[in-house]
């Protein structure tokens, strides 16, 4: 181990329920590095890192820290060696301040033993300063939203002062301005000697932060290059042991008639705006900044929120939707945005969880036909390509790719006409997403109507027949497949939709 590394992880093996995640994996990281892993969900990279801040025990194998063998059985040891982590799945303290949050289990005492909540805001509020974080420290978690939670999540992962933070999909829930800001925390520690191992499925992040890249493939080491010496394609052949070169496979349709759904729905603060229309076999993209409505417009129309103004058709007919399941028996289906709070019955096995909403069409004279639904459950497992050692297997225990495929399993069994995907790839890695995508796309030429929102430029311009802007509540812009770039989205999602429309009159005429 040479003066400039400061992590060496030595053939450790580990094996998770049904499984065997890790076998013989190495791991080198330098000082004052970015060391991206890569790979597909189930690759063994954030069994890794679980391992390393003490979550796992490994069942064979050493860690050498800063030149020192080590052995990490918790994550108390791990903090007090230098090491702090940022997780994939959010799990905050929610009726707590941001404050008590950052500080949790080691609050500052006042000379009488008591906790002194005051220093303890003014540190935060220090700490939030120096990062260019605009929360207060006495904000209520639960009031925040998904991109400010993981905000906080990254703040407290600093204010460890940490020789080694781990950062796990830390920008799944952030916008583009808050990824360059993640970014520009990175370098400031990196000049500090901090190393940062960084864990995501986006490829273009990597080619921006990262000195060096792992690959892992099926809980081995596949490789490990300097950033500067690979590319996308190379990338992707490591990953998945073959070449994908059609991530987005979408075929461009050359017209819609009508809307299957049209909707105007604007709850609580949202109010203005055009309609959504999308029509059988369109995929119609939803796009916009965080905080501009997307997701609460898509919550109104599902019957999630109750909406002050409009109506909703489907399929020509007024409808009334006060509820999910209003919404269900009109033929919609919602892959919502947050697996973890919304999506999944995390303690229950894949079976419930992919048969929940469709459990009154596998019954005889009233009881649950178990072999009915045995037969379903193994048909969509073979369809999604779903990795699970078992339908018995408790569901929190699978990758978040193979969790997100039961998602949409469970709703492709209510048999909808109109499917609502709210970030469909978030978290997944670029096998799965190519799936997704190809199922979508089977779905649409199927008759279904789908209507995608996604954060990712790439996802909303290379899936989307028709794609809709979103701007501080209410519809900014409306373009074709075609005329679409990602500037012209940007200038919609930042209120210039005028900027936008010259753009789409320039790009037509040259």
């Amino acid at each position: 181990m040479d003066q400039d590394t400061i992590l060496v992880m030595d053939n450790i093996s580990n094996r998770s329920p049904g499984v065997k995640a890790l076998s013989n994996v190495n791991l080198a990281v330098r000082k004052g590095t970015v060391h991206a892993l890569m790979g597909e969900n189930g690759a063994g990279k954030s069994t890794l890192m679980k391992v390393l801040i003490g979550m796992y025990i490994p069942d064979s194998g050493e860690i050498t820290f800063q030149g020192n063998k080590v052995r990490i059985e918790n994550t108390e040891t791990a903090l007090k060696l230098g090491i702090s982590m940022i997780h994939q799945e959010l799990s905050p303290e929610p009726y707590m301040t941001v404050a008590e949050n950052i500080f949790l289990g080691r609050e500052p005492l006042s000379r009488f033993g008591l906790i002194d909540s005051r220093k303890m805001v003014a540190d935060t509020k220090a700490l939030l300063e120096r990062l260019e974080i605009n929360i207060s420290p006495t904000a209520v978690m639960r009031t925040l939203s998904v991109a400010n939670t993981q905000m906080v999540e990254i703040a407290k992962a600093i204010s460890y002062d940490s020789s080694l933070i781990i950062m796990d999909e830390p920008t799944s829930a952030i916008t583009e301005r808050e990824v360059a800001h993640l970014f520009q925390m990175i370098r400031s520690v990196k000049a500090k000697d901090v190393a940062v191992i960084y864990i995501t499925h986006k490829m273009d992040e990597v080619f921006q932060i990262a000195d060096d890249i792992t690959v892992f493939r099926d809980g081995r080491h596949i490789a490990t290059v300097p950033a500067t010496q690979t590319d996308r394609n190379s990338l992707i052949a490591m990953m998945v042991g073959r070449e994908l070169t059609n991530i987005f496979p979408k075929r461009i349709r050359a017209h819609w008639r009508g809307g299957l759904i049209r909707a105007q729905p604007y709850p609580q603060r949202h109010g203005r705006g055009r309609q959504f229309r999308p029509a059988p076999g369109e995929i119609l993209g939803l796009a916009g900044l965080m905080g501009s409505g997307r997701t609460e417009v898509i919550e109104g129309i599902f019957g999630i929120k109750p909406i002050d103004t409009g109506e909703i058709t489907v399929k020509g007919a007024p409808v009334q939707i006060k509820s999910p399941g209003d919404a269900i028996k009109s033929g919609m289906a919602l892959l919502t945005e947050d697996r973890k709070l919304t999506g999944i019955l995390g303690v229950l096995p894949v079976r419930d969880n992919m048969m929940i909403a469709s459990l009154r069409n596998y019954t005889t004279a009233g009881l649950l036909n178990g072999s009915l639904i045995d037969e379903t459950c193994n048909r969509e497992r073979s369809r999604l390509d779903i990795k699970t050692p078992s339908m018995d297997q408790i569901i929190k225990l699978l990758s978040g790719g193979n969790q997100q495929k039961v998602l949409v399993s469970r709703w492709l069994l209510t048999t909808p006409d109109i499917l609502i995907l709210d970030e469909p790839t978030r978290g997944i890695d670029v096998g799965a997403k190519s799936e997704i995508h190809r199922l979508m796309c089977k779905l649409a030429q199927e008759g279904k109507a789908i209507l995608m929102i996604s954060s990712e430029l790439p996802e909303i311009l290379g899936m989307s027949d028709r794609i809709l802007v979103m701007h501080d509540g209410r519809l900014e812009g409306e373009f074709t497949r075609a005329e679409a770039t990602q500037e012209i989205i940007m200038r919609a999602a930042t209120g210039n939709n005028a900027l936008a429309v010259e753009a789409v009159a320039e790009n037509a005429h040259s």
